[in-house]
């Protein structure tokens, strides 16, 4: 049954996902998180900013590892599947019509239109991650990392993964 949930999960949230990687990840965080029970929010926290930190898309990164945690290799497979079938039947079954529709006035407001859901999606999962890091970690480590990562990313034009993985040493060594 383990399996069927991994592929539900993970299918549904790419599924309504659109837009890609920031859109879908509030939804896997859901799923994940509140409807399934399978890991805590400052688990998935962790989970997402290794998975920030690596290379390739978002959404795959943390089907591999959910699904590999929750079901080994199998659930794995499975989490990623779940997570690629999605778009790849949109693909197939749009691509006949992408050029019926690619100038529509309504297909670009569409567009439009989702980008301020998906933003209020991502506000809402740093707030609760905010929540989160400040109840693990408080109110020194929590200021020391804001300003820091602030500083070298807005100051200094540090690349962000750099940072991302800065701070998992800081965290590994100091709040460990």
């Amino acid at each position: 049954m383990i399996y069927w949930d991994i592929f539900w999960a993970f299918f549904i949230a790419n599924l309504l996902g659109y837009g890609g990687g920031p859109s879908t990840i509030p939804l896997i965080q859901n799923e994940v998180v509140e409807n399934y029970d399978w890991m805590s929010l400052s688990d998935f926290a962790d989970v997402l900013a290794i998975a920030n930190a690596l290379p390739g898309p978002i959404a795959t990164k943390l089907a591999g590892f959910i699904g590999y945690d929750l079901g080994g290799v199998l659930g794995a497979v499975i989490a990623l599947a779940a997570t690629i079938l999605p778009s790849a039947i949109a693909v197939i079954i749009l691509f006949k019509f992408i050029n019926l529709f690619k100038d529509s006035p309504k297909v670009k407001l569409m567009t439009k239109s989702v980008q301020p859901i998906i933003a209020v999606l991502l506000a809402v999962m740093a707030y609760q991650f905010f929540l989160t890091a400040f109840e693990d970690s408080g109110v020194f480590h929590l200021l020391l990392l804001t300003i820091a990562s602030y500083l070298t990313l807005g100051k200094l034009k540090v690349h962000p993964s750099l940072v991302i993985v800065c701070a998992l040493f800081y965290g590994g060594f100091f709040l460990s």
